[in-house]
């Protein structure tokens, strides 16, 4: 018989055959679909299936498309998972099989066209697209079939036309007969029937991973009343994987967002991650999308509370390894790739180290996160934008936008929809760069200005930012995908700007996200109003609490049982005036050689210093106050870099380095008038400030 082994029939067929002989249940969905293929006037156009995951949507959808083909149709079909939500996408996609004109009308194919959607949850940003333009222009004889977790969107059952031509099946767990079917398809033994279905109460992805286990030779026991059947399971499978490598392979897909062999090569320190990526890729518990593998969300839960109950320090290694590499990303990349690499690190945090707080809210939309990404505005989204901003905030925020739009036009982003249109809004302000006038005539602005300045005021050439305006069209400031972009867009300003100072956040109902930026370090700092409304600004100062520091803490909070975060290693950074900057440094030349009092200089809590133990620390090179010395030893070095500067460089060794006994004695040795060794030693000192300084504000060179 063709498809079976030795039989001549091709290998397609011989996976299809395997997969019917394990397919099981839904037989009414299988005679609704089989009344619709098999006639000529459709009683209906669309079929919409939804269930959670692993219900078997994507298995009833291959039942499906043997039965299209079989009917002479042709299938076509598109999957969440394997393209970005755009009408480009999905058009390009159609394009295969099908004549889709470019500029419209309508689409056509050789015999009658099946269509099949899977993942459609993926695809919810073109919803409104696909009901109103795209399924409009196919034949009145095709027939589609959307297969998704959620019911479908208002807008189907609001259109009257749509309401007569739409069915909707929502996916159940299997009946005790049917689960002992697929059970006896997996050649499983009738004695174990009972107790596998009884643990897994029918759901047809934990049935299949009971089944996988027992295949395998694992433990086939399993607890009926276990409230979490799927954790147990998914725990049996790791037991089974080959070795440490296949199993650590499995906890990074638990921790990073996505995977991908590359990052399976990193992570684990291996030469070529090809096999092990490819076992993953086989699971039943984890699924292909664009960007890589993604384990079943059941699945993710589990594997990583495992991880970290098991085995903390392994659990650390691997989020430090992924966020090492996000790291290198975020150097290596810049425009989407970056925001990728962002989304990735947002990811991350959001989910391990804050959603496990108690009752704790995070402002994400996990559905969109990774799907929709912000664009610089336009000319012609000027209007758009104020209409939004004034939609949701009224005429007089609206003005403060416009008056911005003006001033700041490259600081707006946008959030398109799938029709192009303006759906969310983001406006960044440069408060260094604005005009004291405006920033009067913004309570925002001049709220976060006053703020910076009574507490920490920036230093010349240091920068201020704010995230003035955070809009989306649908759900204002609730999780959306505007709300997922505002952080992105941030921290990639951020890594643009070495010298930033305070970066501020504005929010309306400041209540309601305060615990949540506090635990991020970006606590509540003031409150202002704009035409009646009141809003909160959230701070955080990089230059006392850096980037890298920011996130070794968060990645520290993952492993702690509580919301707050873990008390810091060291106190934050000083951030000094130049003034007392300068007072630092002098101290510091005088003490070189007096480690009990360089000990207590102020420059040991400063940005310049922190840097250069980061760049030394592979070299071990002892405590701060070691690094301090050289530091300050290495900036008098770099007067003998020029000729001229020769003179300056031998009057602070004298006196620093290898100090006279006295100012008189070294400007004897230097054979100098006591006047000029002074003037030499003062524009000497002068250099020295000026090149830590320098570092201090915009980082190492």
């Amino acid at each position: 018989m063709a498809g079976e082994p030795g039989s001549g029939g091709t290998l397609g067929e011989l996976l299809a055959s395997g997969r019917g002989r394990r397919f099981v249940g839904r037989a009414a969905e299988i005679e609704l679909f089989r009344s619709a293929v098999e006639t000529d006037e459709l009683a209906f156009s669309v079929l919409h299936l939804h269930g959670p995951g692993g219900i078997g949507k994507t298995s009833l959808l291959e039942v499906f498309a043997a039965m299209a083909t079989d009917a002479g149709a042709l299938v076509v079909r598109i999957d969440g998972r394997d393209m970005e939500p755009t009408p480009a996408a999905v058009l390009d996609a159609l394009g295969t099989d099908l004549d889709v004109p470019a500029r419209g009308g309508a689409i056509t194919g050789p015999s009658r066209i099946v269509l099949l959607i899977d993942a459609y949850e993926l695809l919810a940003p073109l919803d409104d697209w696909l009901r109103t333009s795209l399924l409009p222009r196919f034949p009145a004889e095709a027939l589609t079939v959307i297969a998704g977790r959620r019911p479908p969107e208002p807008g189907w059952r609001a259109d009257a036309a749509w309401r007569d031509l739409l069915r909707v099946v929502s996916l159940r767990n299997w009946s005790p007969q049917e689960s002992r079917r697929y059970l006896a398809a997996c050649e499983i033994g009738a004695d174990r029937h009972e107790r596998l279905v009884a643990g897994t109460h029918g759901h047809p992805l934990a049935l299949s991973l009971l089944a996988d286990v027992v295949a395998r030779g694992g433990e086939a026991a399993v607890d009926p009343l276990a409230p979490d059947v799927v954790q147990i399971l998914v725990r049996r499978l790791i037991d089974l994987v080959p070795d440490a490598t296949h199993r650590r392979a499995l906890e990074v897909c638990a921790v990073a967002r996505v995977t991908s062999e590359l990052l399976l090569r990193d992570v684990l320190a291996v030469a070529d991650a090809h096999e092990l990526f490819g076992r993953l890729r086989e699971s039943s518990f984890i699924e292909s999308g664009p960007d890589g593998l993604t384990p079943h969300d059941l699945a993710r839960d589990v594997l990583e509370s495992d991880l970290r109950w098991r085995d903390p320090e392994g659990y650390r290694r691997i989020l430090r390894a992924v966020q090492a590499d996000i790291g290198h990303r975020l150097q290596a990349t810049e425009g989407r790739d970056q925001q990728r690499a962002l989304v990735d690190e947002k990811y991350l945090f959001e989910r391990f180290l804050l959603r496990r707080g108690a009752g704790l809210a995070a402002p994400v939309d996990w559905g969109s996160l990774g799907r929709r990404y912000p664009e610089p505005a336009r000319p012609a989204d000027r209007e758009p934008i104020l209409e939004l901003v004034g939609a949701w905030e009224g005429a007089e925020s609206a003005a403060v936008a416009e008056r911005w739009l003006d001033r700041q036009p490259e600081g707006f982003f946008v959030v398109r929809g799938p029709d192009g249109a303006v759906d969310g809004v983001l406006g960044f302000l440069d408060l260094d760069r604005a005009c004291a006038q405006d920033v009067a005539a913004d309570p925002g602005a001049r709220a976060a200005w006053e703020f910076a300045h009574r507490h920490a005021p920036p230093r010349p050439g240091e920068a201020i930012r704010q995230t003035r305006f955070v809009v989306d069209r649908v759900a204002y400031q609730a999780p959306s995908a505007t709300m997922n972009a505002g952080p992105v867009l941030s921290l990639q300003r951020h890594l643009r700007t070495p010298n930033l100072s305070w970066n501020f956040l504005t929010l309306s109902e400041p209540e309601r996200w305060e615990a949540y930026f506090a635990v991020v370090d970006a606590p509540r700092a003031a409150d202002f109003t704009v035409g009646g409304r009141r809003y909160g600004l959230f701070a955080h100062d990089y230059r006392q609490v850096p980037v890298d520091s920011w996130l070794d803490r968060l990645i520290e909070q993952a492993l702690s049982d509580g919301v707050a975060p873990p008390a810091p290693n060291e106190p934050p950074l000083l951030v000094l005036a130049q003034e007392q900057f300068d007072d630092a440094v002098r101290q510091g030349l005088r003490d070189l050689h007096r480690t009990e009092r360089l000990a207590r200089n102020p420059l040991l809590r400063t940005r310049v210093l922190r840097d250069r133990v980061l760049r030394d620390r592979a070299r071990d090179d002892g405590p701060p106050v070691t690094a301090l010395h050289d530091l300050l030893t290495e900036a008098v070095a770099t007067l003998g870099t020029h000729p001229r500067d020769g003179k300056l460089l031998r009057a602070l060794d004298r006196t620093y380095l290898r100090p006279a006994a006295t100012q008189e004695r070294a400007a004897e040795v230097l054979g100098l008038p006591f006047s000029t060794y002074r003037r030499h030693l003062s524009q000497g000192i002068g250099r020295v400030v000026a090149w830590l300084w320098e570092r201090e504000v915009y980082g190492p060179k």
